[in-house]
């Protein structure tokens, strides 16, 4: 009995970062859908749902994929919403990797230190991943800000968060250097989660401000996200604040969304969102 992942991805082409991964987690054959909708995958939940019996239809899995978290979250939905009694099998959430990215960079600040009480500010916090990461941090109990280019839009997500987490978080305009430095003068984390390539926080911003203790940042290619921070940073000390770089958080990015994808053909009734794969994120830090 192979074991068999559908990634549904709700962009033009299936993933092949997370057809890679698939295979990595231990599926034995994964096919992927593009241009996947809510109104378009019932046949698709169809077929994985009322092909196989028993403990059989643990071999049948679903991923649920794309670069865009709203409308992952809303083929995601319609996918559980398609389950009934024993005709269902387990599925995922990963949109744009938001879950397992964020989850593992927040897992590895929550091991350095406990975050609750703790300032956080989330840099490009409307994207998929600082929208995650803003909901794990406020699960740990920080104070969550999350910026944008303008405090209006800012706001908007964090209602969005809000919504998702039942946590408290609030908006800040971030467009320029100097307005994510005021952003994060009494921050005690900063996590940068913006674009490939776009610097957000100059090092004068950060290394000489008492009140930061954590930093963490996304963005693997030059120039980071972070200035004065290496990619490889896992806990790395700088004059009392400890820093993670992309590549320090993506080995366990990785290593997570190999174990989720494990844990999808235990049992036909898996569910992983946000919450269920912060907990192991934290598990495997």
């Amino acid at each position: 009995m192979k074991k068999l992942l559908f990634l549904f991805d709700t962009d033009e082409m299936p993933s092949v970062f997370d057809t890679v991964v698939g295979y990595d987690g231990g599926a034995d054959r994964v096919t992927g859908y593009a241009n996947v909708t809510p109104d378009k995958v019932g046949a698709l939940v169809d077929g994985t749902i009322y092909t196989r019996g028993g403990k059989d239809k643990q071999n049948t899995a679903i991923f649920v994929g794309g670069g865009n978290m709203a409308k992952g979250e809303a083929l995601f939905e319609k996918v559980k919403k398609s389950f009934f009694g024993p005709f269902r099998v387990s599925v995922m959430l990963d949109s744009n990797g938001s879950n397992t990215t964020a989850a593992a960079g927040v897992a590895l600040l929550a091991k350095a230190m406990p975050l609750k009480g703790k300032k956080a500010v989330v840099l490009a916090g409307t994207g998929p991943v600082g929208m995650r990461a803003a909901g794990f941090l406020g699960m740990e109990g920080a104070d969550v800000t999350i910026t944008s280019r303008t405090k209006e839009r800012a706001e908007e997500a964090a209602k969005v968060i809000e919504k998702r987490f039942g946590i408290k978080v609030s908006g800040a305009a971030g467009a320029t250097d100097e307005e994510r430095a005021a952003a994060v003068k009494d921050a005690n984390i900063v996590y940068s989660a913006g674009a490939i390539g776009v610097q957000l926080l100059p090092k004068s911003a950060w290394e000489n401000n008492p009140n930061i203790e954590l930093l963490a940042d996304v963005n693997a290619q030059p120039p980071l996200g972070v200035e004065g921070i290496e990619a490889t940073d896992k806990g790395k000390d700088y004059n009392g604040k400890l820093a993670f770089g992309a590549l320090g958080i993506g080995g366990l990015k990785l290593k997570l969304h190999r174990a989720c994808i494990a844990k999808l053909f235990e049992s036909s009734e898996g569910v992983y969102d946000a919450e269920e794969i912060y907990a192991l994120a934290k598990e495997m830090a």
